[in-house]
């Protein structure tokens, strides 16, 4: 391969990346929104009080801007958009609930005909709204709570809950999700409703509850360009099969621990210092390859032998365990996002608990199948050309670590 080839194969490769990259907001989770809904007895019914089935609330959590918008559209309420948004282009959280609560029909009326509660027997809930609007915040962003109380008609318990709320119709946003809390007659419970799968009953078993959330995980690493360029710039850089398994590995187990901690409400961290050091890891991590590539050349992927530590154990030379340390640090921030992601802050439960770990093992489980198809390749390019594969992982690396910059300089600055 010529010099020129070379090049050019480079900046191809990086070009590309970029291109995926730029395409994606310089948020790392900005493609969708997450509704959030907790699920427990109480209420007095409102209006359908005389119903003998019985009574639930749901407290909903709804991103503030988008929910104005959309109830405003659909709903035909050009005042509340402009007050709204007015509101919350000036950061004022009490003008934003007086917003919501000045046009609480509407907004109100938005979410029942698309979030609905129904009984065993599939008749439909009553809904009325229990207090006003109030305004909290996730990930740095304002959300929209809202009580609704519904009265049910009798027919067993196992109720239906479905989402249907920001749909992929409106155009605002793409692949709204709706994660569901819940406690109520003894049971409790968590479920992952969007546009493939809209409901889900509360007398569901629970390996269909666990399923949702594996698939919730792993469309997340998939939709996810920023955790999978990070994965695409540890493939690249390692030299050996064991390299990347030690790494990914060590990548699993701090995320989990972060993720874990997170999620459950025991450690928080603004998204607005996780986000730029996942994006800082991305272009660390790619760099870190090119500069071995620059410093030793064609010898970049060959062992330390001499400074090899622990070679019965791990074969990892000096290079590999610092490697290998670093991943471990920012695996412990991938973590957050993760759970930043999901967005679940309650109270610790062995339910709750499990729903988390599958949601994990959704990830890893893409994780684990990225690697087994992408590292053999590269192995065998490796070892067929080896120049050609210095300089395929190079160029990977290249757009990688470029791609992670530009997110770094977005993230900081807001941009």
């Amino acid at each position: 391969m010529s010099q020129r080839v070379r090049r050019a194969t480079v900046l191809i490769t990086a070009a590309v990346i970029a291109l995926l990259g730029t395409g994606q907001p310089a948020l790392a989770h900005g493609f969708t929104s997450t509704v959030y809904a907790h699920i427990t007895t109480g209420g007095d019914g409102g209006a359908g009080g005389g119903l003998d089935g019985g009574h639930i609330r749901t407290e909903l959590e709804l991103e503030y801007d988008l929910f104005v918008v959309s109830a405003a559209d659909y709903e035909d309420d050009d005042p509340l958009f402009q007050t709204g948004n007015a509101a919350f282009e000036d950061g004022d959280t009490a003008a934003q609930a007086a917003a919501l609560n000045a046009h609480a029909k509407s907004a109100v009326s938005y979410v029942t005909k698309r979030f609905t509660v129904a009984s065993g027997s599939g008749e439909a809930c009553t809904a009325t709204q229990a207090g006003d609007f109030t305004i909290g915040r996730r990930e740095g962003v304002p959300y929209a709570h809202l009580l609704l109380d519904w009265a049910c008609p009798a027919g067993g318990d196992d109720r239906e809950v479905r989402s249907g709320l920001f749909p992929d119709s409106e155009t605002y946003v793409k692949g709204t999700k709706t994660i569901v809390t819940y406690e109520i007659d003894g049971r409790s419970g968590s479920a992952a409703l969007d546009a493939e799968h809209p409901s889900f009953s509360m007398g569901q078993a629970w390996y269909e509850r666990f399923w949702e959330f594996f698939r919730l995980g792993a469309e997340h690493l998939l939709t996810g360009i920023d955790h999978i360029l990070f994965l695409l710039a540890l493939i690249a850089g390692s030299r050996r099969l064991r390299e990347i398994v030690l790494a990914a590995t060590s990548f699993t187990l701090a995320h989990s621990v972060t993720f874990m901690l997170a999620a459950l409400g025991l450690v928080d961290v603004p998204a607005s210092v996780v986000e730029p050091v996942i994006a800082l890891s991305i272009a660390v991590v790619a760099g870190w390859y090119l500069w071995r590539v620059r410093r030793h050349g064609g010898h970049a992927t060959d062992l330390d032998l001499d400074a090899a530590v622990g070679r019965g154990h791990f074969g990892l030379d000096r290079a590999g365990w610092i490697r290998l340390g670093v991943v471990f640090c920012f695996g412990l921030v991938h973590g957050l996002g993760f759970a930043g992601a999901l967005g679940i802050d309650e109270a610790w439960s062995w339910t709750l608990l499990w729903s988390l770990l599958v949601f994990n093992v959704g990830i890893e489980a893409v994780q684990l199948g990225i690697i087994a198809v992408i590292f053999p390749l590269l192995a065998l390019l490796r070892h067929r050309a080896p120049r050609t594969g210095l300089w395929a992982t190079g160029a990977i690396s290249a757009g990688v670590a470029a791609m992670g910059l530009v997110w770094f300089v977005q993230r900081v600055f807001g941009m």
